[in-house]
């Protein structure tokens, strides 16, 4: 029994490791069979559409690394324990599946393009979603590394199983792998971008094709995205907690003088600063730079 971590922990330890093992199990013959049928897909698909789904990709995911589109307005918690982060986090799962859901509905009753339209649609909605999840857990989305922590995550999640264990490592080991990030202004530089929306697709390819069938467009498309906000949301809260139970192996149990729920109204409890960013991107609008908060900028 480790003793520097309370009940709850130790009990989402276990799940956290039930989930790793299945996160990493090896591809069957299933996915083997279904990853080279999306590859010879790909292969037929013209050039021109594959760069532009890229490009609508990698507007999306720029926007949300480098403007404050994306931002929560609200700090994140502070002086929450484990068990009550968790609970606020499903609570804003539940809202973001319905959300999308009515959105895949809407979108899968409008026909073929409505349907196309709902591929950048729900990458907004579900990068909304994370970076909610991430001052839910604590961490600020104005220092950049945190998105890139927010980037991570969304691979993870839509990701086929040979991309996963790096994936998983970079998350599980965040202070090093924080270390070895490239530039502020040079990290787009560094993404595969189509790889990124091959995988992307790949994962959601076949729910969001049954959207485009007439008759059934509507139900399928809630029910997909439904299903897609759900995986995201079990991948993205399990993250949090593996960097909440590495930062409460270095801390030490904090004070539980009021339960397992912790010291929720007098909101104390340990924060975790990080050293100021080495450089920040400067292009783009509404770019929040270097050392600069929201009311320094909108001075």
């Amino acid at each position: 029994m480790n003793e520097e971590l309370s009940v709850y922990e130790q009990q989402v330890q276990r799940k956290l490791d039930h989930w790793r093992a299945g996160l990493l199990k090896p591809p069957g013959m299933i996915e083997r069979t279904s990853k080279a049928v999306q590859s010879r897909i790909n292969q037929a698909i013209p050039e021109k559409v594959h760069a532009a789904i890229t490009s609508a990709v990698k507007g999306i995911v720029q926007t949300a690394l480098f403007s404050m589109d994306y931002i929560p307005k609200s700090e994140p918690a502070a002086g929450l324990s484990l068990a009550l982060r968790d609970k606020e986090a499903e609570d804003k799962l539940a809202f973001y599946k319905k959300l999308a859901a009515a959105e895949g509905a809407g979108a899968g009753a409008g026909g073929f393009l409505l349907g196309m339209a709902d591929f950048p649609i729900l990458i907004g909605i579900k990068m909304k979603f994370l970076f909610e999840l991430a001052h839910v857990y604590g961490h600020s989305t104005y220092d950049y590394r945190e998105r890139l922590f927010i980037l991570h995550i969304f691979q993870l999640a839509f990701s086929g199983q040979t991309a996963r264990p790096p994936l998983y490592e970079a998350i599980a080991a965040w202070p090093q792998t924080m270390q070895s990030l490239p530039l502020t202004n040079t990290y787009a530089e560094h993404i595969d971008w189509r790889k990124f929306q091959q995988e992307y697709r790949d994962t959601i390819d076949f729910r969001k094709m049954l959207q485009l069938v007439p008759g059934i467009g509507a139900v399928v498309g809630a029910w997909a995205n439904y299903g897609l906000l759900e995986e995201l949301g079990e991948t993205g809260m399990n993250c949090y907690r593996l960097r909440w139970l590495a930062e409460a192996r270095e801390r030490g149990p904090l004070p539980r003088s009021r339960g397992w729920l912790g010291d929720k109204e007098r909101g104390g409890g340990n924060t975790f600063t990080l050293p100021p960013l080495q450089d920040a991107s400067s292009s783009g609008k509404n770019i929040v730079k270097e050392g600069e908060s929201l009311e320094d900028q909108q001075d």
